[in-house]
Formats: structure tokens, sequence, C-alpha cells
């Protein structure tokens, strides 16, 4: 089963062209997160015992809610996940993340911050599997 962990050039593309005139933009992260996190290749990140996934995952918060801040955005909810009420019985995920961004290029000032990428390493550590959707608020004019 095919895994997805970061976007692609194309992805990236796309969702700046459907988004960048839409304000404020919400991100939904759907997390599954290692038994153990895997520090391969980023041992500078790697804390001197051995973690969970979901310690990691934590850690790259811990490091990255800062540049959130800077730039605007905020996390409006963490919680837990387990199972579907509605959805494939054969799909899980650990936790649900929402990131409230001002807009597309304030999400894309923090991405591509070097202050961000210094400790993004610590959600590649963490993450088994994950889904990002951007999604934007439906105005209704009742």
């Amino acid at each position: 089963m095919k895994k997805y962990l970061e976007g692609t050039p194309d992805r990236g593309k796309q969702f700046y062209q459907n988004f960048k005139d839409k304000g404020k933009i919400i991100m939904l992260n759907l997390l599954k997160f290692k038994e153990t996190a895997d520090y391969t290749n980023i041992e500078h990140l790697s804390p001197k015992q051995e973690i969970s996934g979901e310690e990691a995952y934590q850690l790259y918060l811990d490091a990255t809610i800062p540049q959130f801040q800077e730039v605007g955005s905020e996390i409006i909810f963490y919680g837990k996940s387990k199972e579907y009420l509605i959805g494939p019985e054969t799909e899980k995920w650990d936790a649900v993340l929402l990131v409230k961004h001002q807009s597309v290029m304030k999400f894309m000032e923090f991405a591509q911050s070097e202050d961000y990428l210094k400790y993004a390493g610590h959600r590649t550590a963490a993450l088994e599997d994950s889904r990002l959707l951007p999604t934007t608020e439906i105005k209704n004019e009742l």
C-alpha cells in the first residue's frame, strides 16, 4: 500500500493555483504514527533514547508552533482518532490536526522557512502515513 508523507511539485503547483486567491485555508491533517520513530538519515535530530512516532510528532509540533505563529497560523484542533464511523474499515488514523493559515502564501512561507525545515525531520521520523487536505470556508448567504 502506498504511503503519503510528502507533497509533489505538481500537487504543490495545483494547490497554489487552486487556493491562491481564497484567503484563509484550513489544513486537515490525518496522521498515522510509526510505533517507533525512525531517525535514519536524520540522526542530528535523533533523541538520546528510542521514542514513539507520536512522541516524535510532539517534538515536531513543539519546534514548529513558533513558526506557525510568526506567519499568523494557528492550530485549531489536535486530537486522537481511531476508526471511522462512516468510512473504510481498513483505513485508520491515530490523530487529526487542523491548522488555520492566513493564506496560501503564508502557508508556503512557513513550509519553506529555514527554521521549519530544521525540525521537519521529526515529522518524517514520526509518521507512517498521512493525508493533508486544504480546505476553505463555504460562506452561506442566508
